[in-house]
């Protein structure tokens, strides 16, 4: 009995030496089992190492956030107004002209397009701003010069310089369908860049009463004040867009936000580099959607166009020969359907080169050539919800 109780002792003694062994040279051996507190068993705890790089997980959008975020920046704006008392004399004579100015700042968000600096935003985050200063995601920041300004589309072309300038790639927005994935990026709130993604609601949108040229691109992508110039782009991180309006009744999303086509963004951006101002055809007409009433009024017997009622004049048309109560069914070999659209089409004509239109002058089919004049600038309207 003596030696079987010897032999226990050792053992016990050789399994005590190797477990202090063990705790001190290979602590995780005896961790796989620990209990944990609060627990009626035991949990086996293992850490996954680290995921080496490489392409995003399955149903991630992470590669078109890395591609097109760099070149999304915010834009700060700054802006002097005078008070209510700047037309007091004796509030001048005694606080002097300057007593009286408030600065108001606005936020907003570009896309550098190009390595030269060029930004894209809208026209209603700079108009009227006395100081502009462009942040970049990488914290750079610099001021920006207001290369030219397009009203009638909502869009502004920036300049800073900086060296090394991320530049978003140009996507298709003429191949966008209804219901595919996009991705709004900006500042909304000035809260930092931000990422939302939803689907194309809706393609064409107009008479909104936004701009004077309205074909906007309809998301559901979260679209807050302060996203205002940011990036609509694919699930690829090309650009479609650039956000610009939202419809909402509190001020914040409501699942309904507008952005301009990059097709039309582009356009507008090389004219403005180009000429300093976005040059438009003009022909002086008043147009109107085409109605029954309107068709049986003239003795139309067309059912596609866009109904003439009134002729500047002095304008190209009526140099031409167009007449109100003319239909206007084809402007340079392209159909017409709506108001907007024959806008579109107008403006995109060259001033002083002639243009053929097709007409529906009651029961005929006229052919003219018209030679457009550039179109006057207009005011801008008041901004919308945005």
């Amino acid at each position: 009995m003596k030696r079987l109780w010897l032999l226990f002792a050792q053992v016990v003694t050789v399994l005590l030496a190797a477990y202090f062994v063990v705790g001190t040279l290979k602590p995780q051996w005896l961790q796989r089992g620990a209990a944990v507190p609060g627990s009626t068993g035991t949990i086996s705890i293992l850490e996954a190492p680290p995921a080496p790089a490489g392409p995003p997980a399955p149903g991630s959008l992470s590669g078109a956030v890395r591609k097109a975020a760099p070149a999304v920046v915010s834009i700060n704006t700054s802006t002097n107004a005078r008070g209510p008392q700047s037309n007091d004399p004796w509030f001048r004579f005694f606080f002097g002209d300057r007593a009286d100015m408030q600065q108001q700042s606005g936020l907003g968000s570009g896309v550098i397009m190009s390595p030269e600096g060029y930004i894209l935003t809208n026209n209603h985050v700079v108009a009227d701003a006395d100081q502009i200063e462009v942040v970049l995601p990488d914290a750079r920041r610099a001021p920006a010069k207001v290369i030219g300004t397009d009203p009638e589309s909502d869009l502004a072309v920036l300049r800073i310089t900086l060296d090394k300038l991320p530049v978003m790639t140009l996507g298709n927005s003429d191949a966008l369908q209804v219901g595919d994935t996009v991705l709004a990026i900006g500042n909304p709130f000035g809260v930092g860049q931000t990422v939302t993604s939803g689907i194309v609601s809706a393609l064409g949108r107009n008479q909104l009463g936004i701009n004077t040229f309205e074909n906007f691109i309809q998301t559901d992508a979260a679209i807050n004040p302060g996203n205002s110039g940011g990036a609509l782009t694919d699930v690829s991180g090309n650009l479609m867009g650039i956000n610009t309006a939202i419809y909402s009744r509190s001020g914040g999303s409501m699942g309904i936000g507008f952005a301009i086509p990059v097709s039309t963004a582009k356009q507008v951006m090389e004219s403005i580099v180009k000429n300093g101002q976005v040059v438009r055809g003009w022909i002086g007409v008043e147009p109107n959607e085409l109605t029954p009433e309107l068709a049986q009024t003239f003795g139309v017997q067309t059912g596609q166009g866009v109904m003439v009622t009134g002729v500047l004049n002095s304008g190209p048309a009526a140099a031409a020969g167009i007449r109100p109560g003319d239909v206007i069914t084809q402007v340079g070999g392209q159909p017409v359907h709506t108001v907007s659209e024959l806008l579109t089409r107008i403006a995109a004509l060259a001033p002083g080169q002639a243009a053929p239109f097709v007409l529906q002058r009651r029961g005929d089919r006229v052919e003219l050539n018209v030679t457009p004049a550039q179109r006057p600038v207009l005011r801008p309207q008041a901004a919308p919800q945005r």
